[in-house]
């Protein structure tokens, strides 16, 4: 935890289920957001997760924190594309399944030059702070501890549409940070309808929640909070406070 986090907080960072230290789910038990946010409110009695449980459980949250993440995950034509969705999902888990075999031992040096190659925004120490949870020390070497059907995130989303989240957005009680990065997750996105969606969902925020949301945007990548994690939580642990009214812009 960072010098920088407010001191009179206890926090909990979660591994969902098939993540970090957490059990996989049974071959046959597909992943959604949706089961996740059931986690968090098994545990409570996250980006998207977050935003669906403060919604879904809205007087259950005080303060709702978005690291470089949206509310949601928007679909212009939700209705048209909803059954495609799930046939992917399903078809993807079954062929994951299908062909999964033994985990594979890899050394420290292969790991990190393969999670580099497929991330291009983060750096080695970055990714060395990655692999020390996402691995498990065998004799042979490391294994990757993240089930292999959570490969493709995409197939694990609920996509909606702009209307159900301006719905869900009304609900929200909390106050909500919206903490974006220059060159974070919308940005290296190629799909300009992902700039969209944010812009529409900072908006629907601002005229609904009012004084009850804040936007700061931070230069750096997706992976802001790991590489410049004094910077990051400093802003956090001021929402959390109330100590001031956020800037704009640091």
């Amino acid at each position: 935890m960072s010098e920088n986090a407010a001191p009179d907080f206890y926090y909990v960072a979660m591994d969902f289920g098939g993540h970090g230290l957490s059990s996989h789910y049974s071959p046959g038990v597909p992943y959604y957001l949706q089961t996740f946010v059931s986690e968090i409110r098994r545990v409570a009695a996250g980006g998207v997760v977050g935003g669906m449980f403060s919604c879904t459980f809205p007087e259950m949250v005080d303060k709702l924190i978005l690291l470089d993440t949206p509310l949601f995950l928007l679909e212009s034509d939700e209705m048209e594309n909803l059954l495609t969705y799930k046939r992917r999902a399903i078809q993807h888990v079954l062929q994951v399944e299908a062909s999964q075999k033994p985990s594979h031992a890899f050394s420290l040096k292969q790991l990190l030059q393969r999670l580099l190659k497929s991330n291009s925004h983060l750096s080695e120490e970055c990714g060395e702070l990655l692999l020390q949870r996402g691995t498990t020390k065998v004799a042979t070497g490391l294994v990757l501890n993240r089930d292999q059907r959570l490969a493709w995130a995409e197939n694990s989303i609920d996509f909606i549409s702009r209307e159900l989240c301006a719905h869900s957005i009304r609900k929200l009680q909390a106050h909500v940070l919206l903490i974006k990065a220059v060159h974070g997750y919308f940005d290296s996105r190629e799909n300009y309808s992902n700039k969209e969606s944010l812009s529409f969902m900072i908006d629907t925020m601002k005229s609904t929640l009012k004084e009850r949301f804040q936007f700061v945007e931070v230069p750096g990548n997706h992976c802001v909070h790991m590489s410049e994690p004094q910077h990051v939580a400093s802003i956090i642990s001021s929402f959390l406070q109330c100590t001031h009214t956020l800037p704009g812009q640091l």
